[in-house]
């Protein structure tokens, strides 16, 4: 029997997903498509504790719509944050989905061949923090990159370098480390050509992804 119910509610949000993603598709953006879903899979989760009272179904329901739509808001915020508090910085922001991606130009925070950060680049670390501080709701994965000039090897332990030089440093002025992880990639993910000056001064950089804390 449990199996019969457990079938019938899945046969149930799926249909009545179709019917908002086909029924009413030329009416409704993507956030409202959002919020429709995310209400019939919380009203259906709520049905599913037992207990059947009316208070308890609406809030399921409003949780699922939650969680359908304030993802997008909140890092709608932080970007403008952002984009405001680094504007002549140096650093490129880049909104991807429901994430942010800020990429900083390894020539301004690092010497050639260093992984000591540049003392006149703290200010614009430090523009990073308060943004962090204030939208705690999401992770940081900081990524080392590197051009191809040198050994393959000594780039990848040198970008590894870098992006614990700025997880350390991020860490000193008071972002959880429980937030962080660090990657090195080396000279395995440029973004232009290693062929040109100008294309190995765009490879060689630092990112940091922030990425929403999904409830």
């Amino acid at each position: 029997m449990q199996n019969t119910n457990n079938l019938n509610k899945t046969l149930i949000v799926t249909s009545l997903i179709g019917l908002i993603l086909t029924g009413c598709g030329s009416t409704m953006n993507n956030t409202q498509k959002g919020a429709g879903i995310g209400a019939v899979i919380g009203a259906i989760a709520g049905k599913g504790t037992g207990d059947h009272d009316k208070k308890r179904y609406v809030w399921g329901a409003a949780l699922g719509a939650i969680a359908g739509t304030a993802i997008g808001s909140y890092m709608d915020k932080q970007e403008e944050a952002f984009r405001e508090e680094l504007a002549g910085s140096g650093i490129e922001v880049y909104r991807e989905g429901d994430s942010i991606r800020l990429s900083i130009p390894g020539n301004i925070t690092f010497g050639t061949g260093s992984s000591s950060i540049v003392t006149g680049f703290y200010p614009v670390l430090n523009d990073v923090v308060k943004v962090l501080n204030r939208y705690e709701k999401t992770k940081l994965s900081i990524e080392g990159h590197t051009d191809s000039q040198g050994d393959e090897q000594y780039n990848q332990n040198l970008s590894i370098l870098r992006a614990n030089s700025v997880a350390n440093y991020l860490q000193s002025t008071a972002v959880l480390p429980a937030r962080l992880q660090t990657l090195g990639f080396g000279e395995s993910q440029p973004v232009a050509s290693n062929d040109t000056v100008e294309g190995r001064s765009k490879n060689r950089r630092v990112e940091l992804r922030i990425i929403p804390l999904e409830a």
